[in-house]
């Protein structure tokens, strides 16, 4: 049986309810779900029958996934248990009888955060069997990347080894899922029906969002504020943007991301329409609007797909091409296709004629970029703040530009609006506590959910110690927010801030050399109930981050690398060290 593909990490849709409808449904058919006597609202006995939700995310949106479908379960006369999967101990899970697990799949194929550890017991030879757990996995990826929904599959995998029996098959999900979780569920699925009396008290599912606007219907929000942070010599264009809310009802948390759906860039979908020998009203066949429009804000143009990748390697006749495909490196494929758009790849054979209608089945669907939201709401009423880097570079001679943060830079000035929406992220938060101390590490555009923390502690009238590690290039033209942080400096709410610009002398510096610098501080911070925050580039920043909390927490502390690795497991566990990292 075809298994659907459902979006990326993205807003529960009605298809995934409907899986998870017909999920349920065959969980009751089946009366596999354990059950318990529980009172009925006329005093009778109805059976209470349990389901494990657990969720592994990096941004949040699996979490808001793993509620949905808790609510479908809820609505259904199940009563579900919702947790994050690092919750879940090796010993309890033996315990369980069914379980569903939504997961996100982070980077280059690796576990979310809050999936971690759980992954890390899961996979252990010790692990305990696992005979008596019916269990399901919804899993969320982009097939843009090699390693889709690698964290799902290796999950589902190992709970098939240990012994568990799987409910449903595995559902790998992509972006563009409409059509085909369509089709699949109108020709396999059941009609749920009622599993319980409690179904009839049960709340009905919850939308997303209350405002009821969500990746599917963004808000027209209009912009406020647009301009640059960086200097004029800086080798960056960071910009500060601004949104109004309006009456939408929309509403955030410090810590939380904020989706913008993009307009490709005219003249990249100009040159693709003459390079096609198209213009914009050419109508395809099967589609609902012209080609231009489909170019413009229907389809992904920038970021050459997989399927087209592999549709044109035998048609460009390009023998470096072609020999990187044919090797299957992927390192020399990345290096190929490095700095290269859609159009670059048109041009690798000039003389190739291609059919409008098959270029565009070659296409992903044009999707949101998510932000870190830079403003707390308590310190901006009714607007939304971000802190974006405007990606620009040149090859073969033409200006080539990062899809979203060009366009709000390019084409969405003051006064003008875009479509918005709000991603929530309840494991990134400012501490409860306002008495306990807060580490942030920030470089470059990561600063901005902490100018969103350092609002927030503000406005709450927090005493807690707040210390920052900022930096990026070069002092004079990259030091942004500067005037900012010098006030919340000087009025005490920035207890401590350590910079590292990393071109301003001969030996870089970068903000891991700063916390080595300062490990005793660092550690006793942390030993006082501190937690630990770090926002930027996961490839490298975040790594050599990681390495140097462990180094410093070895160091400082006294102990062997395991027990350093337990140290952090265990700040990890209590939710003092979280991470919002792209």
């Amino acid at each position: 049986m075809k298994v659907p593909y459902i979006p990326t990490d993205a807003p529960f849709s009605d298809e995934q309810r409907n899986w998870l409808s017909g999920f349920m449904a065959g969980l009751h058919s089946r009366a596999i779900m354990g059950a318990t006597q529980a009172p009925a609202a006329g005093g009778a006995q109805v059976e209470a029958k349990y389901i494990d939700i657990v969720y592994g995310t990096q941004t949040g949106n699996a979490e808001e996934v793993a509620n949905e479908a808790a609510d479908l379960a809820r609505a259904k006369g199940f009563t579900p248990r919702v947790n994050e999967l690092d919750a879940i101990e090796m010993d309890q899970l033996a315990t369980l009888e069914n379980l569903i697990v939504v997961i996100s799949t982070y980077g280059e194929g690796e576990m979310p955060d809050n999936a971690e550890l759980f992954w890390d017991a899961l996979s252990a030879t010790d692990a305990p069997r696992l005979e008596s757990l019916n269990y399901g996995v919804l899993a969320l990826g982009d097939t843009s990347y090699e390693h889709f929904c690698q964290a799902g599959k290796l999950i589902d995998t190992r709970l098939e080894q240990l012994g568990a029996k799987r409910l449903a098959d595995r559902v790998d999900c992509d972006v563009d899922f409409e059509d085909a979780a369509s089709e699949w569920l109108n020709a396999s699925l059941p009609d749920a029906g009622v599993a319980s009396a409690q179904a009839d008290t049960a709340a009905a599912p919850k939308k997303k969002e209350k405002s009821g606007y969500s990746r599917k219907n963004p808000y027209l929000a209009k912009m406020v504020d647009n301009r640059v942070l960086s200097g004029a010599q800086s080798a960056k264009e960071i910009r500060h943007l601004a949104f109004d809310l309006g009456d939408s009802g929309l509403t955030y948390e410090a810590g939380d991301a904020m989706g913008v759906m993009p307009v490709n860039a005219p003249d990249l979908v100009g040159d693709i329409l003459s390079r096609l020998g198209a213009d914009q009203d050419t109508s395809i066949a099967g589609q609902d609007k012209p080609l231009g429009a489909l170019l413009s804000t229907g389809l992904e143009i920038m970021t050459p797909s997989k399927d087209l990748i592999r549709a044109l390697e035998p048609l460009a006749k390009d023998a470096e091409f072609t020999h990187v495909i044919g090797h299957g490196d992927k390192e020399a494929l990345d290096a190929f296709l490095w700095g290269k758009d859609t159009l670059d790849l048109l041009n690798l054979n000039p003389d190739l004629k291609i059919d409008p209608a098959e270029f565009v089945s070659w296409l992903k669907p044009l999707q949101h970029r998510a932000y870190s939201i830079s403003s707390s709401p308590k310190a901006h009423e009714g607007e939304v703040h971000l802190t974006v880097a405007a990606v620009r570079w040149t090859y073969n001679n033409r200006p080539h530009r990062g899809v979203c943060s060009t366009f709000m830079a390019d084409h969405v000035p003051t006064g003008a609006s875009a479509g918005i929406f709000m991603s929530p992220n309840k494991s990134f938060r400012v501490p409860e506590n306002n008495d306990v101390p807060m580490i942030m590490v920030g470089p470059g555009t990561g600063i901005a959910p902490f100018r969103a923390f350092l609002e927030e502690r503000r406005e709450r009238g927090a005493t807690g110690t707040n210390w920052l590690f900022f930096g990026d290039q070069h002092r004079e033209t990259d030091f942004i927010y500067e005037d900012e942080i010098s006030e919340m400096s000087t009025s005490g709410l920035l207890t401590r801030l350590d910079l590292a610009f990393s071109r301003d002398q001969s030996q870089k510096i970068y903000v891991q050399n700063r916390m080595a610098e300062n490990g005793k501080d660092l550690f006793a911070m942390l030993e006082e109930g501190g937690h630990f925050y770090v926002c930027g580039d996961a490839s490298r920043m975040a790594k050599d981050v990681d390495e140097t909390l462990h180094k410093v927490i070895e160091t400082q502390g006294g102990m062997s690398v395991e027990a350093a690795a337990d140290y952090v497991s265990t700040l990890k566990r209590e939710k003092r060290y979280v991470r919002d990292v792209y």
